[in-house]
């Protein structure tokens, strides 16, 4: 039997190693299945928000089209409500959370971006499949679209005199649908429980706690809330991780959702201890999670079933050279 058990641990060793320093185009679902029991050190990742279009079947040519973005009858992704996207997303991201679970090392970290309106779905999926809810980072920001939307469209529409519907418009003057403008993005921060007291586990495994030595804004202890650009001299102060080059997105990039190289290598830099940890990011889109691993000396895994993506964060990483520093 422990010959059996030895020979099934080699096997998924060897499969790990298929993945390692690599973009693979794929479904995670599928893949990660084939990825080893506690063998990685950090999963950091932004996934699928189940948003409008924005499910694990979404398609770039149809969600990027602009004509989608600006004709109101197709409402841009992401503003269209509908209660059953959290369900569907709730659903789905518990599956994948087992996945996490199972792969991460013990006391590992599961930090996952989100879109505010779905956070409490996605920290409870994460939560059913046993992991700690240790906190939620906040991304500040000040530049967003404004998904907020005027009713006159629809006043135009109705069956009454164009007087009437000018006298409408006017009583309702500055009422939009509920979306105030967006300027922050959570971070569910799950961690695997711990084997043992946190000293054994760091001994053990080399996860499991946070690096304070990393400090933001003016040489301050670590925050929940981060930013990386100028704001205000007391926010920069106390919460400014270093800012993002201009070139390191790349021209070629068509990602919608591209997030900062500088906020990536901070989250992995307070949250892996080992040298050679493996980060993994199973929802990988323009590669910036890979980028910021490998800028870090850290191994990385990158998964995504958009080819696109999958060439572009390809592209990034042959390209890159320490863009952030």
């Amino acid at each position: 039997m422990r010959n059996l058990e030895a020979k099934i641990h080699t096997n998924m060793r060897k499969n790990n190693q298929k993945f390692i320093n690599r973009i693979i185009l794929g479904d995670s679902m599928e893949l990660l299945r084939e990825i080893e029991d506690s063998s990685i050190d950090l999963v950091l990742t932004d996934p699928p928000y189940f948003l409008d279009k924005l499910d694990e079947n979404w398609k770039h040519d149809v969600v990027s089209d602009k004509k989608n973005q600006y004709v109101v009858k197709s409402l841009p992704a992401g503003m269209k409500f509908d209660r059953g996207q959290g369900k569907r997303f709730y659903d789905w991201y518990f599956e994948i959370s087992k996945q996490i679970y199972r792969i991460l090392k013990p006391g590992g970290f599961f930090l996952s971006f989100s879109s505010p309106r779905l956070y409490h779905r996605m920290a409870s999926a994460m939560d059913d499949t046993g992991f700690e809810i240790r906190d939620a980072f906040l991304w500040l920001y000040t530049q967003n679209q404004v998904k907020a939307m005027s009713l006159d469209h629809f006043i135009k529409k109705l069956d009454i005199s164009n007087d009437a519907k000018e006298k409408l418009k006017k009583k309702l003057e500055g009422w939009k649908t509920p979306q105030i403008k967006s300027c922050y993005e959570p971070i569910a921060v799950g961690q695997k429980p711990p084997s043992g007291t946190f000293l054994q586990n760091i001994l053990n495994n080399e996860v499991g706690l946070f690096n304070t030595k990393i400090k933001v804004g003016n040489n301050m202890f670590p925050s929940n809330v981060m930013t990386v650009e100028p704001i205000a001299e007391t926010l920069d102060k106390y919460f400014l991780v270093p800012k993002p080059s201009k070139q390191e997105k790349g021209y070629y990039n068509t990602h919608m959702t591209v997030k900062p190289l500088s906020l990536c290598e901070h989250l992995i830099a307070l949250s892996t201890y080992a040298k050679d940890a493996v980060v993994l990011d199973p929802f990988v889109g323009s590669g910036t999670t890979a980028m910021a691993a490998k800028n870090l000396g850290k191994r990385y895994i990158g998964i995504d079933s958009n080819k696109e993506y999958v060439d572009i964060a390809i592209q990034r990483l042959e390209k890159s050279h320490n863009l952030s520093q």
